[in-house]
């Protein structure tokens, strides 16, 4: 099968507990495609050539742009809080520029518009997001995170394997 380049961006702060989710979901995924498996939170993802490649931040940035436009389809891992009701969900995205009151709150779908305004690219993109509970200070999981991490990790890599797995 020929998997086109994908790259997978978690965002969060690992140190505000649940909010961290997305860098868990990133170590998980990292064992199951064979790279080296991190031992902490302090190991960073960065692309590395690989399909897929591993990326997490903070935060997303514009920086993150160009990179971006380098692949055809791109999935974004973040946590959420009680708003939406599915403990994980999962949204195919599209190109929409939104602003922010926050002026370092940046959506993805922002990104994909500059993405496509600034590259003319316009690659498929989702987003995973995972329920989180507890945002202390601490690099640990709440239980109910932990639990859900797993099972994200499970749902990108059956849509790693069928990409179509999205509607």
């Amino acid at each position: 099968m020929n998997i086109p380049s994908t790259l997978i961006i978690g965002y969060g702060n690992p140190d505000r507990q649940d909010d961290g989710v997305a860098w868990h979901v990133l170590a998980l995924l990292a064992e199951h495609f064979g790279y080296p498996k991190p031992d902490d939170g302090e190991v960073e993802f960065f692309p590395a050539g690989q399909n897929p490649d591993l990326l997490f931040s903070l935060q997303l940035t514009p920086e993150m742009v160009e990179t971006i436009s380098r692949y055809d389809r791109v999935l974004f891992i973040d946590a959420h809080t009680g708003e939406i009701a599915q403990e994980i969900n999962i949204e195919r995205l599209e190109s929409r520029f939104q602003t922010s009151p926050l002026t370092h709150h940046l959506t993805p779908q922002t990104l994909l518009s500059l993405v496509s305004t600034l590259y003319q690219k316009d690659p498929q993109a989702i987003l995973v997001s995972i329920r989180g509970f507890e945002f202390e200070f601490s690099h640990d999981l709440s239980p109910q995170t932990a639990a859900l991490a797993p099972k994200a990790a499970g749902l990108i890599e059956d849509w790693w394997d069928r990409p179509d797995y999205v509607k």
